[in-house]
């Protein structure tokens, strides 16, 4: 059972990119496998590149099974109760949105706790919250969001400065709670506000 904020962060990060996936998976009316795949690969993407690129091996999702076991409880979840939900494109943003901040933070600890200069820590943060969702849109015929030029990657590049501008002062619990506020409510106005980056 999660005892700790970092758990409990994971586990929520874990929830939202679970229901991303799902959601995103039964617009294009998979099959229930094909959807729950959709939900496991975008809830475990990001962090299975994180690991290997820091040398966790195995993964963080192979080594603890509490993952796992979310995830499929999520899309079970969701799946059975998709007709409540009113409007799939609003769900799936917020809930993508809400996994980026929290997956985002969760790669800022993991580059810490493996003792790395803060630049890469950011990095790696970015990683975990995006590549889940790069590896969803791309199984699902997408160009992903990652690419185009909304405000995605930048809102956790942010989210990581902010963060490491904040964790000597306000405390460990404190700052990743505002990370999260953070790379969240860029990714949400940036989108209602029509924000891009320039394309070349």
């Amino acid at each position: 059972m999660p005892n700790s904020l970092s758990a409990i962060i994971e586990i929520l990060g874990t929830i939202a990119f679970t229901i991303s996936g799902v959601y995103s998976a039964m617009q294009k009316k998979l099959d229930i496998l094909g959807v729950i795949i959709i939900g496991f690969v975008t809830a475990i993407g990001g962090g299975t590149i994180r690991d290997v690129l820091i040398g966790h091996t195995p993964v963080t999702w192979m080594q603890d099974l509490t993952g796992p076991v979310v995830i499929l409880a999520t899309a079970i979840i969701t799946i059975l109760f998709k007709k409540r939900i009113g409007n799939f494109k609003v769900t799936l943003f917020l809930f993508d949105a809400l996994g980026l901040g929290l997956f985002t933070v969760i790669g800022l600890q993991k580059g810490l706790a493996a003792g790395l200069h803060p630049g890469v820590c950011v990095a790696l943060g970015t990683i975990t919250g995006c590549f889940g969702g790069v590896c969803r849109d791309i199984l699902l015929n997408h160009i992903p969001v990652l690419f185009h030029k909304e405000i995605y990657a930048t809102a956790c590049i942010i989210g990581g400065v902010v963060y490491f501008m904040l964790i000597n002062t306000c405390g460990k619990s404190i700052t990743e709670m505002v990370a999260v506020i953070v790379i969240c409510s860029i990714r949400i106005i940036a989108y209602r506000k029509n924000w891009k980056l320039p394309a070349l």
